[in-house]
Formats: C-alpha cells, structure tokens, sequence
C-alpha cells in the first residue's frame, strides 16, 4: 500500500525486452541501500517487486498485463518516473491509500498553465467515471490529487507549481498518456452497489407470473 505522495523522480537507466515481459532497471542512489530485493516500490502508480540491487540500481520485472495495461509500454532509458517505497506500521497518510493496481490509462487532453499552477484535464475509459467524484481522490502515474470536474469519460485536477516541480506530471503536455488508479473507497461502493442493483432485479424477476420468487432465508 501506498500513499501517492511521490519521494522522488529518478531517470530510467535501462528498459529492455525479455520474452513476453521486460526488466526495468533505475538510478536511486538515496535510497538503493536500504531497499531489498522482494520489497514492493510505486513506479509511476505501478506496484513492483524489486528482484535485484546492485550498487545504487534497482531492477524490476514487469510481466505482459503490466505492459498492455500500463503505460510502460513506452517506457525508455532515460524517461523519469516517480517512485514511492511501501508504507509501513506508523507512518504517516499524507495522501490518499493507493494500491498500486492500475485502473486504467488516461489521455492528456488539455493543459492550462496560469503562472506556475497548472489545470490538467484527462481523458479515461469511461468504465472508470462512476468511480471518480469531484473532490474525491485519484492518481495519476502514482501522485495523489483532488479531482476538481468529472465528466462520463474525462476528469481535470489542479497543480501546485510544488507537485509540478518534483514528480514528472510536470513533463506532460497533450497527447501524453499517464496511469490512473481511481480510489480504492469508490471501487467499493460501486461493487456493492452493483451487487444490490442484480438482487434486487433478481427479486423484480420473481414476482412475474411463472417465475418462483427465491425462498426467504430460514435463519
């Protein structure tokens, strides 16, 4: 679990194919010494595993669903990503919970700077829309914002000149493609909600002429 507050953005040093999958290699000299091989890291709102360190590298193995659902299809030596390391027992959540199990991948489809603040609007795969409330929260390639509109298929979010300087949501501009994960709060409501939708047409269904209604629970 994470919190979508970003510690830092560190530069790919290598990306390369293998079989189905591929090996994502990073440059994190500040914190590569007390990451172990096995702990779980939020690269670009992408839970990974960490399977080697080496000096102040890190490697990670990203499988066939990661690349077609993520972002990290495009990924090259060179690119920045936002990382985050796995919340422990005690600290702080500054954010929101963040799973980092991507939900979709969203289009940059317009951006509006005013000084050094910036408007984004993106655009979703509107399966996604009843899970995102105006004032709720999202993240985009792993920083936590507030939703300010949401439409069926698109949502804006507004940036401090501070998220825009240190995580690489300031290196987006239209036409740029980002992770989303939408709440995790939100996912829930809808499946319950969905849930009691089927039940209650179940029981509709039972009340027409010929159709037995479900017998009622004998506890």
């Amino acid at each position: 679990m994470f919190t979508g507050l970003v510690e830092a953005l560190v530069h790919v040093t290598r990306f390369e194919r293998e079989a189905e999958g591929a090996r994502l290699t990073l440059a994190w000299p500040e914190q590569a010494a007390d990451i172990q091989v096995g702990d779980s890291v939020c690269i670009n709102g992408c839970c990974l595993t960490v399977v080697e360190v080496s000096g102040e590298s890190l490697a990670f193995q990203l499988g066939p669903e990661t690349l077609t659902r993520t972002t990290f299809g495009d990924c090259r030596a060179g690119h920045s990503v936002n990382v985050e390391r796995a919340l422990q027992p005690g600290d702080r959540l500054g954010g929101h919970l963040v799973t980092g199990h991507i939900d979709g991948v969203g289009e940059l489809l317009k951006r509006e700077d005013e000084g050094d603040w910036s408007l984004f609007w993106f655009r979703v795969p509107s399966s996604l829309g009843p899970q995102l409330a105006s004032k709720g929260s999202v993240a985009v390639d792993g920083v936590s914002l507030t939703l300010v509109d949401v439409e069926e298929d698109r949502f804006s979010v507004a940036l401090i000149p501070h998220t825009l300087n240190v995580t690489n949501l300031g290196q987006l501009q239209a036409g740029s493609r980002a992770n989303i994960e939408t709440d995790l709060l939100a996912k829930y409501v809808e499946r319950q909600l969905a849930a009691r939708f089927s039940q209650d047409h179940t029981f509709e269904a039972a009340d027409q002429p010929g159709i037995p209604r479900p017998p009622a629970d004998a506890s």
